[in-house]
């Protein structure tokens, strides 16, 4: 008996990879603002799982009508082992290789979280902090790495110290490093680079010993927003894995109605 012949596979057209006369080329094109389960590597060689927003783009050739926006998310599917910044550049390589792309763009952002020790009890508690990583694939070989955190830090007034008979006022800090990377750099290191040239870091949990420790420490460092960003770009002009930095500070002070702001910036040099 002959066996019953399979059904033909319909030919499909291929829309996206119809040419186009236009002559215009798209400098970037993909996915913007989709969710993905990730698990982070962390410094101590754990797994944090997590929920990242990624926007994933790649340059699109003026002879292209578009670009194929499924393979952005069977990329994703394909990195369930643990993200580090050694793997995110993998896919970023991986994307612009798929979708035959000179030119690529990878954002990806989400909150990182730290087990910290209270500085006199010991007791523990997490503190979140909110991390991006950038990736960028230019001409099809020129590679820019780039993590991007923002650091919530103590900061006191070092001239409300002076003039006052009584304490002085002190706020919420939130220092915003981007981070251009030579080679890759683990999360924790950047941010306990940060905290250190904070009047105080924080902390998710204190208890009456720690809070004295804290609010004296805060007291015996103080600093302008100046100081801040100032003592944080030395700290970061030291390390050699840095190819450039933009570090900036705002105090959401406590007598003003408005923020104190600063920024330096060491640009990453050509070739």
């Amino acid at each position: 008996m002959n066996k019953p012949s399979e059904p033909a596979v319909p030919q499909i057209a291929d829309v996206q990879g119809s040419p186009d006369t236009r002559r215009l080329d798209i400098d970037r094109v993909g996915i913007k603002g989709i969710r993905h389960p990730v698990r982070i590597l962390a410094r101590s060689g754990t797994e944090q799982h997590t929920v990242a927003n990624f926007n994933m783009y790649v340059h699109l050739p003026h002879n292209f009508k578009g670009t194929h926006m499924s393979r952005f998310i069977e990329i994703l599917n394909g990195h369930e082992q643990e993200i580090s910044l050694g793997t995110f550049r993998q896919m970023l390589r991986e994307m612009c290789e798929r979708l035959e792309a000179r030119a690529g763009h990878i954002e990806m952002s989400f909150p990182f979280f730290v087990n910290k020790a209270a500085p006199v009890t010991g007791v523990t508690s997490l503190m979140d902090y909110q991390v991006s990583y950038i990736g960028e694939i230019a001409h099809g070989q020129a590679e820019r790495l780039t993590a991007k955190l923002v650091i919530p830090v103590t900061s006191l007034c070092p001239c409300s110290k002076k003039i006052s008979d009584y304490g002085a006022h002190n706020q919420r800090t939130h220092v915003t490093l981007t981070a251009h990377l030579g080679t890759p750099v683990w999360i924790e290191e950047l941010i306990e680079l940060v905290e250190a040239q904070a009047s105080s870091e924080l902390y998710g949990l204190l208890k009456r010993p720690d809070e004295k420790y804290v609010t004296e420490h805060a007291y015996d460092n103080p600093k302008f927003v100046e100081d801040l960003v100032r003592d944080i770009a030395g700290a970061l002009n030291a390390d050699e894995r840095l190819a450039g930095y933009v570090v900036e500070a705002e105090n959401f002070e406590s007598i003003h109605n408005h923020s104190a702001y600063a920024l330096i910036e060491k640009p990453v040099r050509a070739g």
